[in-house]
């Protein structure tokens, strides 16, 4: 299992025997690609309105009807106090590849971040405990994150979350929070 842990989400999914998609729609490509395949098919999908269509391709960039709704509920970066919306990314708790389209726009499911911890918490180097702990994974790079200004020993409670907001954050924690330690770190 700590294997699996190091290559994260889907290859939980695999252990559990379920599938990650069915074959005709997997291309073998990274989950850049993978997101991008799935847009493409939100864009194609005519039993999704114009309006619900454009929000959800919004969202998959962090902006529009969904940093909005993130907004509402968020103010700043949890981690490095930056308040200034242009340096912030709404980020998805319950990855945009994950979820269905009325998750992808539930400002619940978002948090306000610069781009570097976007980045740290989006590939699941860092997580949040429900009461706002701040969760940083033993397989993180720690003179990285500290050279981002993310020292994993200075990093402080950020404060408790929504109801909606730890029910996302259970996901990303049992998903995309790399959980296994390297062996002779």
């Amino acid at each position: 299992m700590e294997l699996a842990d190091l290559i994260g989400h889907e290859a939980r999914i695999i252990l559990r025997g379920s599938k990650v998609a069915d074959a005709e729609t997997l291309p073998a490509v990274g989950l850049i690609q993978w997101e991008e395949h799935q847009l493409a098919e939100v864009r194609h999908d005519s039993t999704i309105t114009e309006t619900t269509r454009q929000a959800v391709v919004q969202a998959r960039r962090g902006q529009g009807l969904f940093k909005q709704r993130v907004m509402k509920i968020e103010r700043r970066c949890r981690l490095t106090g930056v308040d200034r919306l242009e340096h912030l990314r709404a980020s998805h708790c319950k990855p945009w590849r994950d979820a269905d389209n009325t998750e992808r726009l539930d400002g619940e499911n978002g948090l306000l971040l610069t781009p570097d911890a976007d980045h740290l918490f989006d590939r699941g180097f860092l997580s949040f405990e429900d009461s706002g702990k701040v969760l940083v994974s033993p397989v993180a790079h720690v003179a990285s994150l500290s050279a981002m200004g993310l020292d994993p020993s200075s990093l402080k409670n950020v404060g408790a979350f929504s109801s909606g907001q730890r029910s996302y954050l259970r996901f990303h924690r049992e998903n995309v929070f790399l959980q296994a330690r390297l062996r002779g770190r």
